[in-house]
């Protein structure tokens, strides 16, 4: 989508647009690039984990500014004046795609030309699938990565009914960094060399740590379990994984006593080992699903929460998911005898 129709630093858009969104923002200053003071390109990235595989791209060269803080949620995140200024400065804007990131289609309209954006949920190389819907699952371990693959390419980026999680796949964690740098390697010629040797670097980093995460995830593959939200189907997918439903149906419910029953029900049935809590949300819901079931909680967490930003944050967090499941399905079990 983005950079792809020009080798050049496009016009920031007008003052009158900033109004338009609500943000004022004094003209002067309000439309320089760093490109403009002699520096790399300024870019900005909407989530963490986007940001660590953009960082890795940029080393070197400049570091690219986070717009969302630790703890905040994509689902539901509104933009600060600051935001809106830091959008309508940029030489590139990197987002998943509208399917996660809905807050900022407006500001984008608004604030930034289209050939500064790009989507990773529609760049080369990134295999997407559909959404799970209803929070119970047939169970999917033995059919792999490719269960159920979806090619985006072609289809408008805000069709309905894509999982944007696509970073918890580390293979498509691979492609981002690849088309990042290629995106930065057509705004900045004079970098280019370096973007797509960090590219290269930053590859085999993320597939010597994909190979390990499937050796140490291997020993848990068949044990079931139960996410908090259904963020996690491409890191399931890509290591064979066997989660069985979800607590809450979208991120942005939360479950009532109907909601609770049903997963508690599913549960039982399915033998589910653990209930996996986020730190985004209260550990008390966790704590009433499994209340009584013998079922373990532990914490699973798709966006890097704790973790500093940079670009170590994208291997710590898949290393991270690893260990929390290996610790909760392999424990002593705790299930009372049939």
């Amino acid at each position: 989508m983005a950079c792809e129709r020009r080798n050049a630093f496009f016009p920031r858009r007008a003052a009158a647009m900033l109004a338009a969104a609500g943000v004022a923002v004094a003209a002067a200053g309000g439309v320089a690039g760093a490109r403009e003071k002699g520096g790399g390109p300024t870019v900005v990235v909407s989530i963490a984990p986007i940001h660590s595989l953009a960082a890795m791209a940029m080393a070197g060269v400049a570091e690219p500014r986070l717009l969302l803080p630790r703890g905040a949620s994509p689902h539901g995140y509104a933009l600060k004046p600051s935001d809106a200024r830091a959008l309508s400065r940029a030489d590139l804007v990197i987002w998943v795609g509208p399917q996660l990131e809905s807050f900022l289609v407006k500001p984008f309209a608004a604030l930034v030309a289209p050939e500064n954006v790009l989507a990773l949920v529609t760049a080369p190389g990134v295999a997407t699938r559909p959404a799970r819907h209803g929070g119970a699952w047939e169970d999917e371990a033995e059919a792999g990565p490719a269960a159920h693959p979806h090619d985006h390419r072609g289809h408008e980026p805000g069709e309905a009914g894509i999982d944007p999680h696509v970073w918890l796949d580390p293979v498509n964690g691979a492609a981002m960094v690849e088309a990042i740098a290629a995106a930065l390697a057509r705004l900045d010629a004079g970098n280019a060399g370096r973007y797509r040797a960090n590219a290269r670097r930053a590859v085999r980093r993320i597939k010597d740590l994909g190979a390990a995460l499937g050796a140490r995830l291997a020993t848990v593959r068949p044990i079931p379990y139960i996410v908090f939200h259904d963020a996690y189907a491409y890191f399931e997918a890509r290591y064979r994984l066997r989660a069985v439903g979800s607590v809450v149906v979208g991120s942005d419910r939360r479950p009532g006593i109907k909601r609770v029953t049903e997963i508690r029900a599913r549960l039982r049935r399915t033998g589910a080992v653990c209930v996996f809590a986020e730190p985004q949300f209260s550990p008390a819901i966790a704590a009433t699903v499994v209340e009584g079931t013998g079922a373990r909680i532990g914490v699973l967490d798709p966006l890097g929460v704790g973790l500093a930003p940079g670009p170590d944050l994208y291997g710590s967090l898949l290393t991270r998911l690893a260990t929390s499941l290996v610790g909760c399905l392999s424990g002593p079990s705790a299930r009372p005898a049939p």
